[in-house]
């Protein structure tokens, strides 16, 4: 008999539908999976043919052929163990077909009969809406996140056999429905901006870049608070929307890394200057995202920048100007989205004290220059703002009093991004950092002298177009928190002076 059972699977970061062909037929006893099914689909007939005798029901002794459709496709993972024992059941006659085909099914099994979480439930779901599916089971662990997908009613068993039972009207169960009123309401764990003394400068420029998503690169002595900075970032980041919590929590649900059944935080991502360009950028034999599109919609953190490897740091190209990752191989080209804010923190040269005004440096020229050259003209170009940190003097870490908390520059942050919002309400982006040379043209308006200065600088320091435009962008940014209209001769002025890297290499 032939069962055709609903599933499905991920390609990248995005599901689709598979067809899981059952068909037991009078033979010699043999288990046939086909349909370029990987090792661990392979192997799953050792799990389901345990699963269902635990659970209490006969394994066909006869030929079956299970059949993953479409068949030009990779399938991967465990997730198929629980539909393909629904079409054995079904097949068999121990489960009503005319029920089974109402649903889909996505879950792994215990020799037990018991039912494990998988990886990329929620892409999985979202895929399987757009196909018409209105029902689908799950593992019990896995029914919130597959319940953030509206009009799909979602069960979540712990067992084959509770399935069973539910089929055949033993035991009632009801979709799931989860409360999101709350989620986003969660405290934040980060450190507060009122525990860092000093740095007002560095605090200005982090609150800009917060409230327009603009790149910012901290060059200063060691612990003068660069990465304590980049730590208290997140604090001042305005909330996830629904929309962006469900394209990040699909991607960390693809990497198996989702911590609960919704990202709740603006990501907050870090790596070590010895981490490989395909951890970073992502790849592999079987493409995976990497750290930047873990990143997504939120912050990439990289520390000691000039320690990290020429071509990791090249690799960022890409994904800084496109906010997406193509990656190709002989099996296809996959896309993972990659709109991160990169937060990057550098020593000035090797030793680590040029420009410090109370300790010399001890880097001749040629060692500060390679040092620096490892962070080439285009990838500077790339980002948005360049801002030196300075010790912090010891009266200024004596003071008793506290700086400006956290929740207050948050609150200047989130009104300038709800500006934002109210511009672009009629295009495809957030934030000021995302406009095309189009959208700047028709919504940045610059006075006379703003302008003036903004060409006059251009010419001194040769600006490349895209630094042009970057600095538009920043002013637009420093415009929205102050909440005017135009921008004007002192937004550039500060926008000019976050972006000036002539002093960089010398």
């Amino acid at each position: 008999m032939l069962s055709v059972i609903k599933s499905g699977g991920v390609i990248g970061v995005d599901g689709y539908l598979v067809h899981v062909e059952v068909n037991v037929t009078q033979g010699l006893p043999q288990f046939i999976t086909v349909g370029l099914p990987d090792a661990a689909v392979k192997e799953s007939k050792e799990r389901v043919k345990s699963a269902i005798n635990n659970a209490g029901f006969s394994f066909p002794l006869r030929k079956i052929v299970v059949n993953l459709a479409p068949a030009n496709i990779l399938k991967q993972g465990t997730l198929y163990d629980l539909p393909i024992a629904i079409g054995i059941l079904t097949s068999a006659g121990i489960l009503p077909e005319i029920r089974a085909r109402e649903f889909a099914f996505v879950g792994e099994l215990a020799l037990d009969g018991s039912l494990r979480e998988v990886k990329g439930i929620l892409p999985i779901t979202l895929s399987l809406k757009e196909e018409g599916v209105k029902n689908i089971i799950v593992p019990d662990k896995n029914k919130k996140e597959a319940a953030l997908v509206k009009d799909v009613n979602v069960y979540g068993f712990k067992n084959l056999k509770e399935i069973v039972e539910f089929f055949e009207g033993n035991i009632n169960i009801d979709p799931v429905i989860i409360d999101l009123t709350k989620v986003f309401n969660q405290k934040s764990v980060y450190p507060d901006f009122s525990e860092i003394k000093g740095q007002y400068a560095v605090k200005r420029a982090l609150e800009i870049a917060a409230a327009g998503f603009h790149n910012i690169l901290m060059i200063g002595s060691p612990g003068s608070g660069k990465s304590m900075m980049a730590k208290a970032f997140p604090s001042i980041l305005p909330p996830l929307t629904f929309e962006e919590a469900i394209e990040t929590t699909k991607i960390h649900s693809v990497a198996g890394i989702l911590e609960d059944f919704i990202v709740k935080e603006r990501p907050f991502v870090t790596a070590h200057h010895t981490t490989s360009d395909v951890a970073v950028i992502g790849g592999g034999n079987i493409p995976k995202p990497g750290l930047v599109s873990i990143a997504h919609n939120g912050t990439f953190f990289m520390d000691e920048l000039p320690e990290f490897k020429r071509n990791v740091l090249e690799a960022l190209r890409q994904p800084i100007e496109d906010k997406a990752v193509t990656v190709s191989r002989a099996s296809g080209s996959y896309t993972f989205p990659a709109k991160f804010q990169l937060i990057a923190a550098a020593n000035p040269c090797p030793c680590g004290y040029r420009n410090d005004p109370n300790r010399d440096c001890k880097c001749s020229p040629r060692e500060i220059k390679r040092y620096m050259n490892k962070l080439s003209g285009p990838v500077i170009d790339r980002i948005d703002m360049i801002c030196w940190v300075n010790s912090v003097e010891p009266e200024e870490l004596s003071k008793m009093s506290s700086g400006e908390s956290s929740k207050d520059i948050k609150e200047r942050v989130i009104k300038a991004v709800d500006i934002q919002k109210k511009r672009f309400k009629d295009f495809p982006i957030n934030f000021n950092s995302e406009m095309t040379p189009s959208i700047i043209q028709k919504f940045v308006k610059l006075d006379t002298s703003a302008e003036n200065a903004l060409n006059t600088a251009a010419r001194k320091y040769n600006f490349t177009a895209r630094s042009y435009h970057r600095v538009l962008k920043l002013s637009q940014t420093i415009a929205d928190l102050e909440n005017s209209d135009k921008v004007l001769l002192k937004h550039i002025v500060e926008s000019i002076n976050f972006k000036l890297s002539e002093d960089l290499y010398s």
